[in-house]
């Protein structure tokens, strides 16, 4: 009997940590204070909407992108502020307005501020932090962003962190600062699988996608052959050919010579007429073969980038178009 619950309980145990622990409205966080790290305010404004449809509430996006001005500087901060309020310009019916906000009686003792940022960066670091080195920073990170900022009632210690998070996820040359909130955010309240999953989900919705090849100009030759917005920027030999989300071209078949597709950035699909569509992240390499019947394109939330050439060319190589991918087909994938 003793063995019998032993191993139910290792079952249960294990089904527990199979399943995932990231919610909707941290996922709407977290996709949010990426982009407006990077600056893309093109992703960030469907982002945005998307994540008041999931839950996360005006006030909170307002904290959070204040919050950020922190780690990526006043201009980052406003220009998302700016997002959110043109996206209120149509403000949907389920939008929460959530907690009215309120000023924290704290910005009113700064001794009390500097006492308890200090108390909050030592839960954060696990330890106490001086940063004897630069008298100005170690007064700035205790009494202005663990105190001031952190006095801010709409987001929990947690969801500080998650935010903070993603935001340093989007950005280069943070790497030491990145693993300190990593760490930061499992001392603040989120468990090690959720600060895992949220790194692991940033990464494969192509939130963190940093593009460093060209994005060229608008592909107007070859747009009526594409669902969305592509962009075309012809290399030495290849082509760079970046695609918006959801973003896809026409089924084709290249007739007498073998395209060869490689994915640079972002997330995409490739499918082969009858058989499943096949995902692309950075790194895939795909030739297809003359005479068959594809389409490849973005991912639907996240922009794909991928170079393309042909080889094996016969006499006679051509290019026929043909039909629309179909939302039918297109939104079966995940």
């Amino acid at each position: 009997m003793k063995r019998i619950i032993t191993i139910i309980l290792a079952v249960l145990t294990m089904a527990t940590m199979n399943s995932q622990t990231l919610t909707e409205r941290q996922k709407g966080l977290a996709a949010c204070a990426c982009l407006m790290a990077q600056g893309d305010l093109a992703r960030l404004d469907p982002a945005v909407r998307k994540a008041l449809d999931n839950g996360v509430t005006i006030n909170e996006l307002k904290e959070a992108f204040s919050q950020l001005y922190a780690y990526t500087g006043f201009p980052r901060s406003l220009n998302a502020l700016g997002v959110l309020n043109k996206v209120l310009e149509h403000k949907q019916a389920n939008w929460q307005e959530g907690k009215p906000w309120t000023r924290p009686a704290l910005w009113d003792d700064a001794e009390k501020a500097l006492k308890q940022g200090t108390e909050v960066q030592t839960k954060l670091s696990g330890k106490p932090f001086d940063y004897t080195f630069c008298p100005q920073d170690d007064y700035y990170l205790k009494a202005h962003l663990f105190g001031d900022i952190f006095a801010g009632d709409q987001l929990t210690a947690a969801d500080r962190e998650i935010v903070t998070v993603a935001a340093l996820s989007g950005l280069d040359g943070v790497d030491p600062q990145l693993a300190a909130h990593k760490q930061g955010a499992v001392n603040m309240g989120n468990s090690q699988q959720t600060v895992d999953e949220l790194c692991e989900w940033l990464n494969k919705e192509g939130y963190t996608l940093r593009p460093t090849w060209p994005k060229g100009e608008p592909n107007s030759a070859y747009a009526q052959y594409f669902t969305g917005n592509s962009y075309l920027a012809p290399m030495d030999g290849v082509a760079n050919v970046t695609f918006e989300p959801r973003c896809r071209n026409n089924w084709h078949i290249h007739h007498k010579a073998v395209q060869v597709l490689i994915c640079v950035s972002g997330r995409g699909w490739y499918q082969e007429w009858g058989k499943e569509a096949v995902e692309m992240t950075p790194g895939t390499v795909i030739a297809i073969p003359a005479e068959v019947k594809h389409w490849h394109g973005a991912a639907k939330d996240s922009w794909f980038q991928h170079l393309t050439y042909h080889k094996d060319a016969q006499e006679g190589a051509s290019n026929e178009w043909l039909e629309p991918v179909t939302d039918e087909i297109y939104n079966k994938l995940k």
